[in-house]
């Protein structure tokens, strides 16, 4: 098995400028913060972070129990984060009101630190994804998912600024996905095939093609139109990076008009076909493990 290494969405650095707003703040809070979007705290035993500050300790007890590579990881641990932005300024406002205007560096080093992470704080204290994830799918289960994340980095860092390469990238990334999807099945993949040829070989091999759907809501007319519809998304996407608008090919000529809302249609086809794929790879329910493969 093939360990892939993801990237952390939350940098240490981030945490840190959190887990030193702790210090205000009593144990209490700081723990309801965080149990308030569901997260619990790792053994003692097992704490890696040491401090003599109990606040600040109670932080880290939660922080080291959440998966920073993880989306929805991510995104409940966002909540946390601006719940102690909150409550810091409830603690801190008679002290702000009373004495001497203070300029709120922390704020301003804690923007710039999820900025450098990807995230916007805004003056209310809400913080929000710059570049949302493109696939929030747990990818640990499969031996090796290397090929679908080197994509995933690449339209996370084109989509906005260069269409030309998400689209080239969201191509690729239905590529990495069928062949992936193939290897885990123990299928043959023809090194020489083609995105159609590869997109119809794993749908059958799930039983996600219109012709071999069982019964069920799997083989209603309704999913059965969708299934079409999901090869037709993968074949479009190929096509058009084929025809130039996606990197991957030399051109005499850029194309023009190119834009972002074309990148993002073209990514979010290929994350409604990847989608459908891993997902029913990992269902333990799911039509293609009743027959075998």
């Amino acid at each position: 098995m093939t360990t892939t290494v993801r990237r952390e969405l939350v940098s240490p650095a981030t945490r840190n400028a959190f887990r030193s707003l702790a210090t205000s703040l009593t144990v209490r809070i700081v723990s309801e913060l965080w149990e308030d979007q569901n997260f619990a705290p790792v053994p003692p035993e097992e704490l890696k972070y040491q401090d003599p500050g109990q606040r600040r300790t109670e932080f880290m007890l939660y922080a080291e129990g959440v998966d920073w590579t993880d989306p929805d990881h991510v995104r409940r641990a966002l909540l946390v984060f601006e719940d102690f932005l909150r409550k810091y300024d409830e603690e801190t406002y008679q002290w702000r009101h009373e004495s001497l205007p203070k300029p709120d560096a922390w704020r301003e080093d804690i923007r710039v630190r999820l900025e450098r992470d990807g995230f916007l704080l805004d003056e209310s204290g809400k913080i929000t994804w710059a570049h949302p994830p493109v696939l929030a799918r747990d990818l640990s289960t499969l031996n090796d998912a290397s090929g679908i994340v080197v994509e995933l980095e690449r339209i996370r860092r084109d989509l906005t600024t260069d269409p030309h390469g998400a689209i080239g990238a969201a191509k690729q990334l239905i590529e990495a996905t069928a062949k992936t999807a193939l290897r885990e099945l123990s299928i043959p993949i023809d090194k020489n095939a083609a995105v159609p040829a590869l997109v119809n070989t794993v749908q059958k091999a799930l039983k996600l093609d219109a012709g071999s759907a069982p019964d069920g809501p799997d083989g209603s007319k309704a999913v059965k139109k969708i299934l079409s519809g999901s090869v037709n998304i993968a074949v479009g996407v190929a096509e058009l990076r084929n025809q130039g608008f996606g990197s991957g090919h030399g051109m005499a000529s850029a194309p023009s008009g190119l834009g972002v809302r074309h990148a993002r249609l073209t990514v979010n086809a290929a994350v409604t076909w990847c989608e459908l794929i891993l997902d029913t790879l990992v269902d333990p329910s799911a039509p293609w493990r009743k027959g075998g493969v």
